[in-house]
């Protein structure tokens, strides 16, 4: 049973406003990308990892991201499609030799600081269940609000905002994303396409510095989180 880490990177950011996907902006001197990899390449247990990136961008990020940071889980670096959902399915479609009971961690790009605790613990779930969601408890009052007006306050207990790394088994995620496609549905992520199918998700635990960082407020608190950790050593 291999261990894949599969990394949609094709977003063009267009809230950062920086010119540049967000992908390739600076933190700590180095792409936010390459803090993501860095990740699943220094992660024992995770044996493969396919980047997923725009078409027109391949090239920069083989030179520029893989080699130049030595990454050698790096399998192959696949183009993205027009939203994220027909990404993943690209990269997974591309996973070379692919099993059913192999592992797939579907991960941001752009969520630099996922502690490695929390990647065993979805992989452990996912090896059992259909899923495991990373998720954290919502810490605020949630409104569902049409037209400008409240019209419902949802218990805040039983409100979780979901994160990144999503982790299935390959043969469950891959069915769930040819489904989708094949009836045309767009879901908000990959947890998505496999409830619809009467399957359960398991929700494992997050942390709250997991940030997805697209907006120049998240690459302020980005920074923030590196001094504190560098203090910290």
């Amino acid at each position: 049973m291999k261990v894949i880490a599969l990394i949609p990177a094709a977003g063009m950011g267009k809230r950062m406003g920086a010119g540049i996907n967000k992908q390739y902006l600076m933190l700590n001197e180095k792409p936010i990308v390459a803090h993501t990899i860095t990740l699943f390449e220094n992660a024992p247990f995770v044996d493969d990892i396919y980047l997923i990136i725009p078409e027109p961008e391949i090239p920069y990020c083989r030179e520029h991201i893989v080699e130049r940071y030595g990454f050698t889980k790096v399998r192959r670096i696949v183009p993205g499609g027009a939203e994220r959902q027909n990404s993943v399915l690209n990269g997974l479609r591309a996973i070379a030799d692919a099993r059913d009971d192999d592992l797939v961690l579907i991960h941001d790009g752009v969520r630099p600081f996922v502690p490695v605790h929390v990647l065993e613990r979805a992989l452990e779930v996912a090896r059992s269940h259909d899923g495991a969601l990373v998720a954290v408890p919502a810490k605020d009052t949630i409104k569902i609000v049409t037209d400008g007006i409240i019209r419902e306050t949802p218990p805040r207990e039983s409100l979780w905002l979901a994160q990144t790394p999503q982790a299935f088994r390959y043969g469950v995620i891959r069915a769930a994303h040819e489904i989708a496609e094949a009836e045309g549905f767009l879901g908000t992520d990959d947890a998505m396409l496999v409830e619809r199918l009467g399957k359960d998700i398991h929700v494992v635990l997050g942390d709250y510095r997991n940030i997805k960082i697209t907006t120049p407020e998240d690459l302020m608190l980005a920074e923030a989180f590196l001094k504190a950790v560098k203090s910290e050593e």
